[in-house]
């Protein structure tokens, strides 16, 4: 496993973030050795940053294998954004926005115990204090809240109960083996606080 290091952040060198994230569209679609993982963001540019010159979007992101990126419909060339080990950075976006990520992740290899892994058989997260980034690409950090709401897909056989952050608004079968659970969180809430686990609970 690859110890990743820690950093010490002071108060003086705070910078508040140029993007807000208003809602958290996610959808997983559970596989022990391939996840799919797809993002909907809704950001404006944050009103309390006096001086804006269309600084660049930076996600956090970590062991992260990205597909694809839409912005306001319109799919990203890999040149109209950069990837780096740890972050993805997009240049020049408009005020407010609607961006679509889908990242593929291997939680059957995850032993960080950070992110999504698999423990007794089971899909379990633990995303606190930086453990969302291993999810999917995000403003990873406790001053950016969001009103979550999550799909999950998986096989109904070994995963029949799907539980995730706040109500259960939709439940349905899917075709073949798979079903689905999507929930809604009503209240604004930072990253670290996501929860999901699937298995037999």
């Amino acid at each position: 496993m690859r110890e990743r290091q820690a950093t010490t952040t002071y108060l003086k060198d705070y910078q508040p973030p140029n993007y807000l994230i208003d809602t958290t569209e996610l959808k997983f679609e559970l596989d022990d050795e391939s996840t799919l993982v797809s993002s909907k963001l809704t950001l404006r540019r944050n009103p309390d940053i006096a001086q804006w010159n269309n600084p660049a979007l930076v996600l956090d992101g970590q062991e992260l294998e990205l597909l694809e990126v839409v912005l306001d419909g319109k799919t990203l060339a890999d040149s109209e954004y950069s990837l780096a080990t740890e972050t993805l950075t997009i240049e020049k976006l408009p005020d407010q926005c609607v961006l679509e990520i889908q990242v593929r992740i291997k939680p059957i290899e995850n032993t960080a115990l950070e992110g999504l892994y698999i423990s007794d058989g089971m899909h379990c997260t633990q995303c606190e204090a930086q453990g969302f980034r291993r999810l999917t690409y995000y403003l990873d950090r406790p001053d950016v809240m969001s009103r979550f709401t999550t799909e999950i897909v998986a096989n109904q056989s070994t995963n029949p109960v799907l539980p995730s952050n706040g109500n259960p608004v939709e439940s349905k079968a899917l075709s073949g083996v798979l079903h689905s659970v999507k929930w809604l969180y009503p209240h604004m809430i930072p990253a670290y606080l996501f929860a999901l686990v699937a298995g037999e609970l």
